[in-house]
């Protein structure tokens, strides 16, 4: 037996694996050898292709969510979770109102978030507007990059993504049998340049392979389109209107404030602010429920911090957290996600810097306590060609789902990219004022004009030229002193308009030392961003179980901290004389801020307890006959469905622990005697009977 062939048997993804690296060592020599745009880019479309059949094969020997898609579906509709926006008017897709439980869910979530990151990191919380002014997003780049390209089916006029529809035809090329060999060779080839084909190669192809669309296939398609991803409209009366897009991210609000926050802050770095709130993308086909739609939540953090001082005064405090991490290196190298402590991801160089791993902990942190298992949960570092146009690193937090992995966290190091280009483009400096360790001594140029003079002679254009000249330093300045005395004159351009300078507009040019001691820096920043619908989607995928003795009995396993509802009060029977405890411990719950609901309707008490298990209601009190004679009640758990007796005036204070993370569940059975459900039912017959 050969080493490649034992090797092979070891593991039988090796062949996959070399064929990745061996595919991403070629886009590594390419971009060494600053080879053609256009080998670059098939270069990196057959690594990407590669990487996609070895995570296909990876995925199957991964955890998977493995549900039943017809229960949690009617899980989803019967329980009013989430459904599409204006449904009787059949709706309008990529649109989903939020239901009582999962408007509930949605907000015990995001103050969970809030506990996290809003309050552990003292960050300032602020609320923008969700209209931009179109200048806003033509700076930051979003205006000249959000853009897919479509098409639109000729009949119907329903519209698809190009090359998705491309891939889509020639993944069915490849699988038919009906096929000849020339077209699935050719599907072959084409395969994995799709994602990098321009918007005329997209139609060439569309032609060359006869893609049609419909039902039955038969509808001819449009040429390729180019399609804008964030929704525009006008403000203001007609004659006045000015263009505005709906955020495709909450980010940039934070950015344009950033003067403002850093006041706020004492002037010091560093600091950070956030926004929860809702972001707008035009997708061309959404899908997947709320993990693509046009509206959706978010949650983002933008942190602050000195270029050089990429460092987190907690940073010990999260050393020994474990995390799977899949870097960039190790998907080149066709390597699986590997776990390890994060002080030794930052020691061996994994994650580039210390605040970067910092807050991937307190992600997967945060994660795991909104019931994220440890197991569907890793950091895949994105890789040079699918970087976003503002970040100089990213790790996406990714959550397996019954789709596969999902992005649901972005963690970003976006440097100065926003705030460098806001200040240029508003000409309002976005700066820190930072203190030097030492006075350095400066040289310092002052450029003054005669006002006067460059007034008359520039008129309106004086607003441009005197600022311009007076903001010169060296050698920019000395340029248009040479100049001057060896012409009489110097052109200058300013925002696009050309000027002749004369020695009479400038009255004198000073040079002299200058000690300072501080300097203007433009802060780097480090943007976590939550995505609170996607997370939302795979908390409930993850947690929706069936019981072993019971298949049709479904239950959420949600964290209490989560929970829509908290705790549910019961009364075994509806008669008169339990209203008064009912409502009593259900008036104690709310004045201890836990949410609760009084279960008592005319159900079974086993079959109430199943309805709330449903919608993952962790804790339950039962009101019954002892509660009348021995001031006691039941206290029932939803994970294990055991039961223990307390004292009345205690179950309250019981609950509100567990929630809170207090104590646990076993805590408690080593406090209160146990209490089976078989006398529940044994009362609640005699209830019946009587």
């Amino acid at each position: 037996m050969t080493m490649a062939s034992a090797n092979a048997e070891a593991d039988p993804l090796e062949a996959l694996r070399s064929a990745v690296k061996e595919q991403g060592d070629l886009v590594q020599e390419l971009k060494a050898k600053k080879a053609p745009k256009a080998d670059v880019t098939a270069a990196v479309t057959e690594l990407k292709a590669r990487k996609r059949v070895l995570e296909k094969e990876i995925s199957v020997l991964e955890p998977s969510v493995d549900i039943d898609r017809r229960k949690f579906d009617q899980f989803l509709a019967t329980r009013h979770v989430y459904c599409p926006t204006a449904e009787i008017y059949n709706s309008i897709a990529g649109l989903f109102n939020m239901g009582s439980v999962g408007a509930q869910l949605e907000d015990e979530l995001v103050t969970l978030w809030k506990t996290f990151f809003l309050r552990k990191e003292k960050l300032q919380l602020v609320r923008c507007p969700v209209l931009n002014p179109d200048v806003v997003l033509r700076v930051s780049g979003h205006e000249e990059r959000f853009i897919d390209v479509m098409v639109k089916d000729m009949e119907t006029g329903a519209c698809y993504r190009a090359d998705h529809l491309l891939a889509a035809h020639l993944e069915k090329l490849l699988e038919s049998k009906k096929s000849t060999a020339e077209e699935k060779e050719a599907a072959r080839q084409l395969m994995p340049k799709v994602e990098g084909l321009t918007k005329q190669e997209l139609g060439e192809q569309l032609t060359k392979f006869g893609v049609k669309v419909g039902e039955k296939n038969d509808h001819a398609i449009s040429e390729p389109l180019d399609f804008h991803l964030m929704f525009s409209t006008m403000v203001g009366p007609g004659g006045a209107e000015q263009k505005v897009y709906l955020r495709p991210e909450t980010a940039q609000g934070i950015f344009l404030d950033f003067k403002r926050l850093y006041q706020t802050s004492n002037e010091r770095l560093p600091f950070g602010a956030c926004q929860i709130g809702s972001a707008y993308r035009n997708e061309i086909s959404p899908r997947n429920g709320l993990i693509r739609q046009r509206e959706f939540l978010m949650a983002e953090v933008e942190y602050f911090v000195l270029p050089d001082q990429k460092t987190h005064p907690n940073f010990k405090s999260v050393r020994d957290v474990e995390v799977s991490l899949l870097s960039a290196k190790n998907q080149l190298s066709g390597q699986s996600a590997r776990r390890m402590k994060i002080g030794e991801a930052v020691d061996t160089g994994v994650i580039s810097t210390e605040i970067m791993a910092y807050f991937i902990a307190r992600i997967a942190l945060f994660l795991q306590a909104a019931g994220i298992r440890k197991e569907m949960l890793r950091f895949r570092q994105h890789m040079d060609t699918e970087m976003a146009h503002y970040a100089c690193d990213c790790w996406d937090g990714e959550c397996r789902t019954s789709i596969g992995w999902v992005e649901c966290v972005g963690c970003a190091d976006r440097s100065d990219y926003d705030l460098k280009l806001h200040s240029a483009a508003a000409k309002t400096s976005l700066a820190a004022q930072v203190r030097l360790k030492e006075p350095q001594s400066v040289d310092v140029v002052e450029v003054h004009t005669d006002k006067k003079v460059v007034g008359k002679a520039f008129r309106g254009d004086a607003k441009l030229v005197t600022p311009y000249l007076e903001g010169l330093a060296d050698p920019e300045a000395a340029n248009l002193e040479q100049a001057l005395q060896a012409n009489g004159s110097a052109e200058v351009t300013v925002e696009g308009k050309s000027f002749t300078i004369k020695p009479e507009h400038i009255s004198s040019v000073k040079r002299f030392k200058k000690e300072i001691v501080d300097e203007k820096v433009f802060p780097h920043v480090i943007e976590p961003s939550f995505g609170i619908s996607r997370i939302l989607t795979a908390i409930l995928e993850q947690n929706f179980l069936t019981r072993p003795d019971d298949a049709q009995r479904t239950w959420l396993s949600l964290p209490p901290a989560v929970c829509p509802m908290k705790c549910a009060v019961l009364p075994l029977s509806n008669k008169d004389e339990f209203t008064e405890t009912v409502h009593r411990l259900s008036d104690e719950l709310t004045d201890l801020n836990l949410s609760n609901v009084i279960e008592d309707s005319s159900c079974s008490i086993g079959r109430r307890y199943a309805r709330l298990d449903e919608i993952g209601v962790p804790f339950g009190i039962t009101v019954d006959f002892a509660s009348l004679t021995a001031n006691t009640v039941t206290l029932r758990e939803r994970n294990t469905m055991k039961q223990l007796r307390l004292p009345c005036d205690k179950v309250t204070e019981a609950v509100d622990r567990m929630v809170r993370g207090k104590a646990t569940w076993q805590d408690m059975a080593q406090l209160y005697p146990e209490h089976t459900s078989q006398e529940d039912e044994m009362a609640s017959a005699a209830a019946t009977a009587e």
